[in-house]
């Protein structure tokens, strides 16, 4: 067995995740192999789609193994995290923009990495314990993996909302929010898997859809808007204050044990891909975050307060109400000879 299960079953390209104790966490391995599964089925005409899935009830893919980032980055070794982040994005962008159908069912937790394989294809399906996030920000990282774009291209200002609080989605709030297509009841995944083995028709997977559970968000939808709409950071942040409704607090305590410097970056990486509108133009903005996070950001220390001693007490480097302007065009300004290319080797 092994953490990732890559092969050719019927006339798919089938895709199982198999880390069902760590959660299905993402590692650097696999995302090599599943880059390389990529590449080479995008012209193999024995594979008319692909299928991606995951062992376990849990998750699909709880997020990225970061255990590493935090090993090598605390001992001056940044290399090691930007080589993974650009090789992470390089398979994000051809999974995003794969010639054939891709269809993923996600069951349990998709966070940050997962959302990179997961919620790319045309076809997401999501079931009762689906719950989708993108919590980076807790981490002292930002929503990436292509995910500013989908976060860019939700209705209103849901993709600053969920960006930035770090909210977890059930399953019709993803629907709603552009990171999953269809609601079917997990008991049907494994018959329509093998009927898609069988046809490589994903037709069959919106005849198998049943109505979206209610969205939660739905109801919020008009705070979201308001609060989320402001400028900047500190925007938000007064919006918030002076909203006395229980969204108001709730989003306001989301907010407060993020990193103000992922907050701010988050914000403007999310609004630049909403203008742009292409995914290797948010992976390009993520990267140079993602690049500088571990020497210039918050990021090791939000691993440490969250996963090494988790007293979940990180010390950031700055307020919630004092993040300089400077600090977020710092992160995110061009790489000078280091940005990405998204050409494999380099």
């Amino acid at each position: 067995m092994t953490d990732i299960e890559i092969r050719k079953t019927g006339r798919t390209g089938r895709i199982t995740f198999n880390r069902p104790k760590a959660l299905n966490a993402l590692s650097y391995k696999m995302c090599l192999a599943l880059e390389d599964a990529l590449d080479a089925w995008s012209g193999d005409d024995d594979v008319a789609m692909i299928v991606i899935d995951a062992a376990g009830d849990k998750a699909f893919c709880a997020g990225g193994d970061i255990a590493e980032l935090y090993e090598t980055g605390t001992k001056g070794d940044f290399a090691f995290g930007r080589r993974f982040w650009a090789d992470e994005y390089r398979m994000n962008a051809k999974l995003f923009e794969f010639p054939k159908p891709v269809a993923s069912f996600m069951q349990g937790f998709t966070m940050g990495g997962g959302v990179g394989v997961g919620c790319h294809g045309a076809h997401r399906v999501v079931g009762a314990t689906s719950r989708i996030a993108m919590p980076e920000c807790g981490i002292g990282l930002v929503p990436d993996v292509g995910g500013s774009l989908i976060l860019a291209r939700a209705p209103g200002r849901l993709g600053e909302y969920l960006g930035l609080t770090a909210a977890r989605m059930e399953p019709g709030d993803a629907i709603l929010a552009g990171f999953a297509d269809h609601y079917i009841p997990e008991d049907d995944w494994p018959a329509l898997i093998a009927r898609l083995e069988d046809t490589a028709d994903p037709a069959l997977i919106e005849q198998a859809a049943h109505p979206a559970p209610p969205s939660a968000l739905t109801a919020q939808r008009d705070a979201i808007d308001a609060a989320f709409s402001g400028a900047g950071l500190a925007d938000i942040v007064a919006a918030l204050r002076a909203d006395d409704s229980d969204f108001g607090a709730a989003a306001l305590k989301s907010l407060s044990r993020n990193s103000p410097l992922s907050l701010g970056c988050a914000l403007e990486i999310i609004r630049h891909s909403r203008k742009a509108d292409d995914i290797r133009a948010a992976l390009d903005m993520e990267y140079r975050f993602t690049y500088r996070a571990m020497e210039k950001g918050d990021l090791l220390e939000g691993i440490r307060a969250a996963i090494i001693d988790k007293d979940r007490n990180p010390d950031w480097q700055h307020g919630l109400e004092s993040l300089p302007d400077t600090a977020v065009s710092d992160m995110l300004k061009p790489l000078e000879g280091a940005a990405l290319t998204f050409e494999k080797g380099e």
